[in-house]
């Protein structure tokens, strides 16, 4: 069963044990859906009304964008963990022979990547949400600006959950060009993310 099939009790009963995944990198993403999915209802809860009628333009396309997020980051609960499913799987290779161990040592560098790929691009697309979240301020529904705060508070939790998930599987990659290239754009990416989380933040906080 899929993780975002499973219900809210269930997801939490397996994150909870000892089972190796789902982890970190599944909840982060998880905690961006529920931002992201903040942001949609603001729109739903802004489209149609007559007082916002001057920027219906503007918030039907945050309610699009925000809506193809939601659906993206929804995967990325199940393609972390079928990402560190990966790397699960090389501690089941034979290590009998010396072509048993090299083989495991690639195969294991090989999941390392997919394994840092994945987060990496949930980062990407937690920073297009807090993006898409900030063009809403002042357009949408003001009986729910404090929505749009709590969207930005889960959006950059998100964003640095997979952010640490990221550099622990960097940690054990020994392609030192892969390595820098995922730390300098992970962090350019980390720092636009959480300053647009704060500077939404703030900007609630005026009008709530």
């Amino acid at each position: 069963m899929k993780l975002v099939e499973m219900t809210l009790t269930e997801f939490a009963q397996v994150l909870g044990s000892d089972a190796p995944a789902p982890g970190g990198g599944s909840a982060a993403a998880l905690s961006a859906v529920n931002g992201i999915s903040l942001t949609k209802m603001v729109c739903e809860l802004t489209l149609g009304k007559k007082k916002y009628e001057e920027f219906q333009e503007e918030i039907t396309a945050i309610h699009q964008a925000s809506s193809q997020l939601q659906s993206d980051l929804l995967a990325a609960v199940d393609k972390d963990t079928e990402a560190f499913n990966l790397v699960s799987a090389v501690f089941d290779m034979p290590k009998e022979t010396d072509e048993d161990k090299a083989a495991r040592r690639q195969a294991m560098q090989d999941a390392l990547k997919e394994a840092s790929k994945s987060p990496f691009s949930m980062m990407e697309m937690m920073l297009e949400a807090l993006k898409v979240t900030e063009r809403a301020i002042g357009k949408s529904n003001t009986n729910a600006a404090s929505d749009l705060g709590v969207a930005a508070l889960n959006l950059k939790a998100g964003l640095q959950g997979a952010w640490l998930n990221v550099l622990i599987n960097l940690s054990g990659i020994k392609d030192e060009e892969f390595v820098s290239a995922y730390q300098s754009n992970g962090q350019t990416i980390l720092d636009q993310g959480c300053q647009l989380a704060d500077d939404i933040y703030q900007a609630i906080l005026q009008v709530v």
